[in-house]
């Protein structure tokens, strides 16, 4: 009785082993161990899991050097008096959109008015001594101006006279009296007025700023040994707190590299539109164009993860996410290229093809999907 019973417990056991066996003959064939498909095959159970997916797509894979900027303005006036006087009206307030020609600010117009008239009157008298210079030539019924003399005789009365220093003296009333008024340079915005009503300021002090916000620019600091990698005309992406990110173009490669920190500037262009929300002294990141490689399958970054040390992509079929073994090449952190395999010469993802991008971590092979918008 006691070896029948030993026999009996032996054939259960062996029993129970020739399911797991079956299941290890399956993963030697070289097909990734599943096992949500025995748990499915058992239970019968139908339970998807939420994923995120992106298509393969093949184009250009663009290189880029990622680096710091800041904004700059096209054009910053610091606007300074250019003659002494008394302020007399201020019209413009921090904050106001000004165009070009525009008055900002007006010094007290009557000591020009002034001296104006006095060189009016200075230059009527030297015009008289002039033309007593010259009485002696003008015939009669003739005025200076239309008579026939030989052209020393005329600019020798014009010196004995004064007449010319006169005229001098004029042009340069003519002219204070125009700098009385400030005007902006271009259109902008005025950033800041220094001066008020009734302060009196003298030449060279500060009386204005004006901004240009419609031409701004992006200096982009590159090391020296990435520079050679630009080239005008390519890509940038400028990402701001403010303004969140926006497309620009490179638009020079500065010549110099500062002997202290051994990097150079990249100047990068923003469209007006874009730059709405830009103002110049803002700090941003910056990514630059480095190369672009035409032609390559690309997945998403996010879609390539690894298993046991080798990289792979989950591809959508059918309802379920298939493991497939890949060879990543070069990548922009979002795109990578993916590469011929070494053994078969092929590519195993084709444009369309659709690979997971969330919610793919730990997910088994086969393992039964549902393609959702974002992650649920």
């Amino acid at each position: 009785m006691r070896l029948t019973y030993r026999w009996t417990t032996l054939g259960l056991l062996a029993l129970l082993a020739l399911p797991a066996c079956k299941g290890k003959e399956a993963n030697a064939e070289g097909t990734p161990a599943d096992s949500s498909d025995a748990a499915e095959g058992s239970s019968g159970s139908k339970v998807t899991l939420p994923v995120v997916g992106a298509e393969v797509r093949k184009g250009d894979l663009v290189l880029s050097i990622n680096t710091t900027g800041q904004v700059r303005s096209q054009g910053i006036a610091n606007l300074k008096a250019e003659t002494n006087g008394t302020v007399h009206r201020v019209l413009v307030q921090p904050g106001q959109r000004v165009t070009k020609g525009q008055a900002l600010v007006i010094l007290d117009p009557r000591p020009f008015d002034i001296t104006l008239r006095e060189a009016e009157a200075a230059v009527a008298e030297a015009r008289v001594r002039y033309v007593d210079y010259l009485i002696d030539f003008i015939p009669a019924g003739k005025s200076v101006d239309e008579a026939v003399i030989p052209e020393e005789r005329r600019q020798n009365a014009r010196v004995r006279s004064q007449l010319a220093s006169a005229e001098v003296r004029l042009d340069k009333a003519k002219l204070d009296r125009e700098r009385a008024t400030i005007e902006a340079p271009f259109n902008g915005v005025v950033d800041r007025v220094d001066v008020a009503p009734g302060e009196r300021v003298g030449s060279g002090e500060n009386i204005a700023t004006v901004v240009d916000l419609g031409d701004l620019r992006v200096e982009a600091s590159v090391l020296e040994h990435d520079l050679p990698l630009l080239r005008v005309g390519g890509d940038a992406s400028v990402l701001t707190p403010a303004a969140g990110s926006v497309h620009g173009t490179i638009a020079a490669v500065l010549p110099l590299v500062d002997s202290t920190s051994r990097a150079g500037k990249a100047i990068v262009r923003v469209p007006a539109a874009a730059a709405a929300q830009l103002r110049p002294g803002m700090y941003a990141d910056v990514k630059l164009e480095s190369s672009r490689l035409a032609e390559r399958m690309l997945v998403p970054t996010r879609a390539v993860i690894e298993r046991e040390g080798r990289p792979l992509v989950f591809v959508v079929k059918n309802g379920r996410a298939e493991w497939v073994y890949v060879q990543p090449g070069l990548s922009n952190g979002t795109d990578t290229e993916i590469l011929p395999d070494s053994v078969s010469g092929l590519i195993p993802v084709q444009p369309g093809d659709t690979v997971l991008i969330e919610g793919h971590l730990t997910l088994t092979h086969q393992a039964p999907v549902r393609l959702v918008a974002k992650r649920e």
